[in-house]
């Protein structure tokens, strides 16, 4: 017989969240909580009262974190703080740190209508059309995002208003040597190359820090419904988002390291070229620099992956419906360094 005490603790303790939510928003019991497949750091729940009204749950994996990593409050207040802005967010219900409730921080926010493009098959059950007017959507919601005043929105404090990049190479470098399950070189040979050639002189903006197609809640007859996953969002260069969401953008003849973004391929999506084109266009900036964001936004995500990797081998993300390979996964760290170190000219 195995001991109890030995066994891991549900994410979700039903009678206490149940409790904490009937004190916040008209909910009638019991509630549903479902995970939503896909969530590769912080764990995400759809919520579903007994008539049917929905709401999303975000809290921690669960196991050892990183220093730094999954701080809800942080993800709570920026959306907080942008409800009143021209930016999409989901509106809050309330964050919750007292750890008696649920064993960790957690936010609870208001559910969306729309739909997540997580894939291609999903990316199929559109016209030629909508998909061309979803990339002119997500370019202009990101161009939305960097003209907030931060001041005005009370992020002023958020963080320091430069060296956003030193700082987050340093951030991530040390997410790397804590959550690494092999020596990668190429990966310390890019990271010194950035910091030899950082750029001067950058503007301070929000920086959502994971702005792409699948972070975004996407309306088919109308603008962007909402922008999610804000984990990574700090006050920074505006071009490395734009690096970020190329990182993830595939044309129909690439090969997808992540192995569910190949919808960017489909007949309607806009090259990366085009993309970076309108984001120019709109925001009157030049593009000389953005190979350098664009290998930055490689290694980093290489090094995002790992953690996300580290975890899963140790068994922190839940049970999961949907498959997940391990050995995929941890390839595909190795090919964003190669493609970092490509951009850079390695």
């Amino acid at each position: 017989m195995s001991d109890p005490s030995s066994e891991p603790t549900p994410p979700i303790n039903h009678d206490n969240v149940t409790r904490w939510m009937s004190e916040r928003v008209e909910i009638v019991g019991p509630l549903r909580f479902e995970l939503i497949a896909g969530g590769r750091s912080n764990m995400t729940f759809t919520v579903t009262d007994a008539v049917g009204a929905k709401f999303v749950l975000r809290r921690p994996p669960s196991g050892p974190l990183l220093p730094s990593a999954h701080d809800m409050a942080r993800e709570h207040r920026l959306m907080d703080a942008l409800k009143d802005s021209p930016v999409p967010v989901p509106r809050m219900v309330g964050l919750c740190q007292d750890e008696a409730v649920n064993g960790r921080d957690f936010y609870v926010m208001h559910h969306l209508d729309g739909v997540v493009v997580r894939d291609i098959e999903i990316g199929r059950t559109f016209d030629v059309a909508t998909r061309t007017r979803m990339c002119h959507e997500l370019i202009d919601t990101l161009c939305t995002l960097h003209r907030v005043d931060i001041d005005e929105v009370g992020l002023g404090n958020l963080a320091k208003r430069s060296g956003y990049i030193e700082r987050q190479i340093k951030r991530w470098s040390g997410q790397w040597d804590q959550s690494k399950q092999r020596e990668i070189p190429l990966i310390d040979r890019v990271r010194d190359t950035l910091i030899e050639r950082l750029p001067e002189g950058a503007p301070t903006t929000i920086a959502h820090g994971d702005y792409r197609l699948s972070n975004c809640m996407m309306d088919p007859a109308g603008p962007v419904a909402g922008v999610l996953d804000w984990e990574l969002c700090t006050l920074g260069d505006p071009m490395a988002d734009l690096a970020g969401l190329l990182g993830y953008w595939f044309s129909e003849d690439e090969v997808d390291p992540k192995g569910d973004a190949e919808t960017t391929g489909l007949e309607g999506f806009l090259s990366q070229e085009e993309m970076a084109g309108l984001y120019a266009e709109q925001m009157g900036v030049s593009l000389e620099l953005v190979d350098y964001y664009r290998g930055f936004a490689a290694w980093r995500l290489a090094c995002i992956a790992e953690g996300v990797y580290a975890r899963y081998l140790n068994g922190q993300q839940g049970e999961q419906d949907e498959e997940f390979d391990l050995d995929e996964y941890r390839d595909s760290v190795v090919r964003r360094v190669d493609v970092a170190a490509g951009h850079l000219g390695l």
